[in-house]
């Protein structure tokens, strides 16, 4: 507990009040002994002039803060009202006329001229095959040979039946000419001598006697007939190329049975093909089918892959119809292959230099589509933006033929701002006198 002189020492101890810069005017203590500590009025004024300073300065700040930002504005606002009046920058493009046409480029597929599975005309045994799968052969150029032993053995009986035909004519040819000798006799001997029976007799045995010679000579031509069969079926031992071409598949070996005909039980001996010249079939879209019905556009061939090389080809004939499932029509290009270049079978790409549809020729960057129509932005001799319809031709992608609306010659823009009205001044940039797109020369 303190004691009575320790607090009246207090105020002397006690320590500024350092909130505020200012000490303590008046210390007292009332009858409870409690301390209570007072200021003076000139240190309440001097806190009130202290917050007015501040809001002062506040006040100031804020209204250079609020100069600097009306001051901003006002610069952007000029800035812009510059840019609006100066005219727009636009890329053009000259149109010039339409003489490249269309590159059209369609998947096709190589086939031989002729193609031909060869089957055994005679029932037999195979005893030597000549050529293998890959050989290029001769039209007559011998392939196999089979052997017929019963083939043989019914030629053989032919010659021999021919034969014994021909002896029959011969002795029938003796017997016609004693009847006819002894019917010339008995017809001219004088009444009387011999009697009409007699006469009409030997007249009947003559006859006879040539219709059995046309029987054997009849009989001959059969057996003839039937041996020219057989020396034909004997040729087919030996089988043989029917065409110039090149060996794709051999199914025979040595000792093989075969049977003759094309049947589903039989087996066939080779497939050939002729490579020179190819078919090439094009399905040929709905689109271009009229341009190519007529055969005269010109064709090239390109093998995807490692081929690599460029051939010629024409078109030779068409379908002359629309496929009604695919909305396509069949096209065959005919291509020279003596080097055997390609192959019967291959996948190709045929491209088809279809001749021009439109009047001029515009890349598609400079068309607007509109509700109205399709339209282009023409700058005029002004520099003024005039908006022109026109009618497409025929879309190639990146390039557009128009049949109307634009004539060679004319300046259109590209790529054209919405923002950019009919009648407005602009400034162009590059233009393109040679027709190119900007960004396309090197």
């Amino acid at each position: 507990m303190q004691s009575r002189d320790s607090i009246d020492r207090a105020p002397a101890a006690m320590p500024a009040d350092r909130s505020h810069g200012e000490y303590p005017d008046q210390v007292s203590r009332d009858e409870g002994g409690a301390v209570s500590i007072g200021f003076s009025a000139q240190t309440g004024r001097r806190t009130k002039r202290g917050a007015a300073i501040g809001i002062a300065t506040l006040a100031v700040l804020l209204v250079i803060v609020s100069i600097l930002r009306f001051l901003h504005a006002h610069s952007i606002s000029q800035a812009s009202e510059i840019a609006s009046s100066a005219p727009a920058p636009v890329d053009i493009i000259i149109a010039r006329p339409a003489n490249r046409g269309q590159q059209l480029v369609l998947p096709g597929e190589t086939a031989a001229w002729y193609e031909s599975t060869i089957y055994a005309r005679v029932n037999g045994y195979v005893s030597k095959w000549l050529v293998d799968i890959g050989d290029h052969v001769h039209k007559g150029q011998v392939l196999a040979v089979i052997e017929t032993p019963e083939l043989d053995a019914e030629l053989a009986a032919a010659r021999a039946q021919l034969k014994s035909s021909q002896s029959q004519v011969v002795a029938r040819q003796a017997e016609a000419q004693f009847s006819k000798t002894t019917n010339e006799r008995w017809r001219d001997s004088p009444k009387g001598v011999v009697s009409e029976q007699e006469r009409e007799s030997k007249k009947a045995d003559y006859e006879s006697a040539v219709a059995r010679l046309y029987t054997a000579n009849a009989q001959v031509d059969l057996d003839r007939s039937k041996l020219d069969q057989y020396a034909a079926l004997a040729e087919f031992k030996e089988v043989k190329a029917p065409f110039d071409g090149t060996i794709t598949e051999r199914k025979i070996d040595v000792g093989n049975l075969v049977t003759a005909g094309s049947g589903t039980t039989t087996t066939p001996l080779y497939r050939m093909a002729q490579a020179d010249p190819l078919r090439i079939f094009v399905e040929v879209p709905q689109s271009a089918a009229e341009e190519l019905m007529s055969g005269a556009v010109p064709a090239e061939i390109r093998a995807p892959g490692g081929v690599g090389d460029v051939f010629s080809g024409k078109i030779a004939r068409s379908a002359q119809s629309i496929n009604p499932q695919a909305r396509t029509m069949r096209v065959e290009v005919d291509m020279p292959n003596a080097n055997h270049g390609l192959v019967p079978g291959m996948y190709v790409n045929v491209a088809f230099s279809l001749p021009p549809r439109g009047q001029v020729e515009v890349p598609a960057a400079a068309l607007i589509f509109r509700s109205s129509g399709t339209q282009v932005a023409q700058v005029d001799d002004a520099g003024k933006i005039r908006f022109q319809a026109v009618s497409i031709a025929r879309d190639n992608g990146s390039l557009v033929e128009l049949s109307s609306g634009v004539k060679p010659g004319d300046r259109l823009v590209l790529n054209i701002s919405s923002q950019i009205v009919a009648g407005q001044t602009v400034a162009i940039n590059q233009p393109e006198a040679d027709g190119r797109p900007l960004g396309a020369r090197r």
